[in-house]
């Protein structure tokens, strides 16, 4: 038995000896044997022999490389299970990590999509153009990946949000002043200990200002990229309403789907940030065809 106290320890003797008795074909022959030697009659001579052979396999077998080699390949196994994949969070969990005017602002979106779809199933149906019509299911798509990029950009606008909300931008300019009149001071007295201390502390402070900006930076990007899939989710939902062409709507659907690209490789680049990094890979899930809680407006 392994020790619990040891549990990474390398295999033992005990441990080779015990895979290769238990290895199924020498159980047989042995459980065979001992039959054998019992209905034959002279068991006083039969069973040596067959405990001798045993203990010559069991010898012989333990001192075999591979057989050490696979032994130790399968206690390491034991020892080193695979971690556990994690399930990603299912998207009602997700949507509950937005604060809330995020989550409404994601909801009201969401319906101007369902309103859209609505209307493009409503013309196939009715429509000149009702029969041997493609189905939506292509435009669904299209509109969950609008969505999920929606969503990943409300997360990254809310963890940028936090990070300048909990950032002192005036106290860290006045270390840095403080720190750059400290270093002149020091090399007017040729103090190089306090030099080499100073000269590290104040690239410290000034990527701690440089952060600050790249922080603003993307939230500016965050804030027109919303803006950009609002308005283009928008103009979907009125050409829904004014052509009766399912399969137009549905290319332009794709359109704007594809001229995402560009956003979703941004995204990648700060899912570190909102914490994205287990499904950012994976395929959007199906936003429009889950049942959702709402947020009370």
């Amino acid at each position: 038995m392994t020790n619990p106290e040891h549990p990474n320890r390398g295999p033992s003797l005990l441990d080779y000896i015990r895979s290769a008795f238990f290895f199924r074909w020498n159980l047989l022959a042995l459980f065979g044997g001992v039959g054998a030697a019992l209905l034959s009659g002279h068991a006083d001579v039969a069973l040596p022999l067959v405990a001798a052979a045993e203990l010559s396999y069991l010898a012989g077998l333990t001192a075999f490389p591979k057989f050490r080699a696979a032994v130790d390949a399968q206690i390491h196994a034991q020892n080193n299970p695979p971690p556990a994949t994690e399930p990603a969070p299912d998207l009602q969990t997700v949507l509950n990590g937005l604060i809330t005017p995020a989550r409404q602002r994601f909801e009201r979106l969401r319906t101007r999509c369902l309103e859209m779809q609505k209307i493009a199933a409503s013309v196939r149906t009715t429509g000149p153009l009702s029969r041997n019509q493609p189905s939506l299911a292509q435009a669904t798509a299209g509109l969950d990946r609008l969505l999920w990029v929606f969503i990943r950009l409300l997360y990254a606008q809310q963890a940028f949000q936090r990070f300048l909300t909990s950032t002192d931008v005036g106290a860290m300019t006045t270390q840095l002043d403080s720190l750059r009149r400290k270093f002149e001071d020091a090399k007017n007295r040729n103090d190089d200990r306090l030099i080499k201390s100073l000269t590290d502390s104040i690239a410290t402070a000034e990527l701690r200002l440089e952060n600050v900006n790249k922080a603003r930076e993307n939230i500016e990007f965050v804030a027109v990229e919303l803006d950009r899939i609002e308005g283009k989710i928008q103009a979907l939902v009125e050409m829904a309403v004014s052509h009766e062409d399912p399969d137009y709507l549905t290319s332009q659907v794709d359109s704007v789907a594809e001229s995402m690209a560009y956003t979703e490789s941004a995204i990648r680049d700060m899912d570190h940030i909102t914490g994205f990094n287990r499904t950012s890979s994976q395929a959007p899930p199906a936003i429009l065809a889950a049942e959702l809680g709402r947020v009370v407006e």
